[in-house]
């Protein structure tokens, strides 16, 4: 097999599909909560927050964040354990589901590749505000009741092993082919990167005036 086509994307890259997206998950979701999925999900939640505001309070968003491993090897983990599972390396805190209660929590990541891992985000945080909503009276569940969505920089375009529910809203900021994403916060070397989505871009730019 030969070398994975490869996708390079700049911080300005990342930074102008964020902003692309904003004004809809505003219209659409109105937030006033982030949870980042470590550590792909950090830079957007940072940047996306430099666009939207609480809806309410018209201050910024707190950022919340969680880890989850579905590729790295991890310390104390078995080759079963990470034969496609999803292991949490971090989560919110004692008492999570009272820091979600009443919320519009947006789960931010940098990609959709399996869905596995947004899957297992959104059912392990639903469950801790069942498990809160469980000790209020019932009269009050609903009201308290956390509105999840989902936002991810690139989604691809390739069937998932992991399902979202049809009636979470679901932000994609742009539609790749099942390729390699070269995110800059992973690379050492950023000019060289640069460099190289540059060159890629010069690329596309000649093949697409060929045709």
């Amino acid at each position: 097999m030969g070398e994975p086509e490869h996708l390079r994307s700049t911080y300005n890259d990342i930074h102008n599909i964020i902003r692309g997206t904003s004004n809809k998950i505003a219209s659409e979701f109105k937030p006033d909560m982030f949870i980042a999925i470590g550590g792909g999900g950090f830079f957007p939640a940072r940047v996306l927050r430099t666009f939207l505001k609480d809806p309410s309070t018209k201050k910024n968003i707190p950022i919340q964040a969680i880890g989850l491993s579905l590729y790295e090897s991890l310390p104390g983990t078995t080759v079963e354990q990470l034969n496609g599972e999803v292991v949490r390396t971090q989560w919110l805190g004692p008492d999570p589901g009272k820091r979600l209660l009443g919320r519009r929590a947006l789960i931010i990541d940098e990609v959709d590749d399996t869905r596995k891992t947004l899957q297992y985000a959104l059912n392990e945080l639903q469950k801790d505000v069942e498990a809160e909503l469980q000790l209020l009276p019932e009269s009050e569940r609903d009201s308290k009741r956390t509105k999840f969505a989902v936002f991810v920089v690139h989604n691809k375009l390739k069937p998932k092993l992991g399902k979202l529910p049809p009636n979470i809203p679901y932000f994609a900021g742009a539609e790749v082919e099942d390729v390699w994403l070269d995110y800059p916060w992973e690379v050492i070397d950023i000019e060289e990167h640069d460099r190289l989505a540059k060159e890629d871009e010069e690329r596309k730019n000649i093949t697409v005036d060929e045709h």
